[in-house]
């Protein structure tokens, strides 16, 4: 595990179990809402997960299975990777309560054993902010290639790069490629006392041509770019998607 993932493990080890319960609810809560409509738990990506009972998904930085368990109660054999041991304890806790299971697996995604998994996955599913946990974007989409079979399907959303710009008047600059320190996104859930005994995660933010050239670099085929509004529609682009087949 390098620098950069060792320090993100240790800020996603702090606290983020009981993040997910001041957030989300308790496991059996959560599960609750979700078994109401498992589709509808996937938002925006729902239409992508209609027909995927009996698929191999992989949902890589899964966090606490809020995405995970709906999948997996849609017919699929789920497998998580995610580097945070406080995230397994409530995912797990999660699927149990919705009387569904899946397969979490705690490790950096670099050390990925693609022994074991290599052309494994029908389909990766990665969504909700993390690809400036990885330094190496090159060496991460090239693990996500690895996985899939021929044939598999990468669905991959996370923020919009321009987003940071028009939020922040001008003070990022764009094109910045160096590693940087910053809060843990559930940070500021807790109270100013709190917050000082929270590690800083290491981050390294990337253009959207980054990110765009990184998936072909690594032998996807683009089948499809999307860009999503605020989340509470403003407009401006604050997600995207990429769906791409190997």
């Amino acid at each position: 595990m390098n620098e950069q993932s060792e320090q993100n493990k240790k800020a996603w080890e702090y606290r983020a179990y009981e993040f997910w319960h001041k957030r989300d609810g308790s496991p059996t809560e959560k599960a609750i809402q979700i078994l109401e409509n498992p589709l509808a738990s996937l938002k925006k990506h729902q239409h992508h997960f209609e027909n995927v009972a009996g698929q191999k998904v992989a949902n890589l930085c899964g966090s606490n299975g809020r995405k995970a368990v709906p999948i997996a109660l849609l017919g699929a054999e789920v497998t998580v990777f995610d580097i945070s041991e406080e995230n397994q304890k409530y995912a797990l806790e999660l699927a149990a309560a919705a009387n569904t299971s899946m397969d979490y697996i705690v490790t950096d995604i670099y050390d990925i054993d693609l022994d074991k998994y290599r052309g494994y996955f029908d389909l990766l599913y990665l969504e909700g902010g993390i690809l400036h946990y990885f330094g190496d974007l090159g060496k991460f989409m090239s693990i996500l290639y690895e996985l899939l079979k021929e044939g598999g399907k990468l669905i991959l959303s996370d923020f919009h790069p321009l987003r940071r710009c028009l939020l922040s008047q001008g003070e990022v600059e764009y094109f910045d490629a160096e590693l940087k320190s910053g809060d843990v996104a559930y940070k500021g859930f807790f109270n100013e006392q709190e917050q000082a005994d929270f590690s800083d995660v290491s981050v390294r933010l990337y253009t959207l041509s980054d990110i765009m050239n990184s998936v072909l670099e690594a032998g996807f085929t683009l089948k499809r770019f999307d860009e999503h509004r605020g989340w509470n529609n403003e407009n401006i682009p604050w997600e995207f998607t990429i769906l791409a087949d190997k």
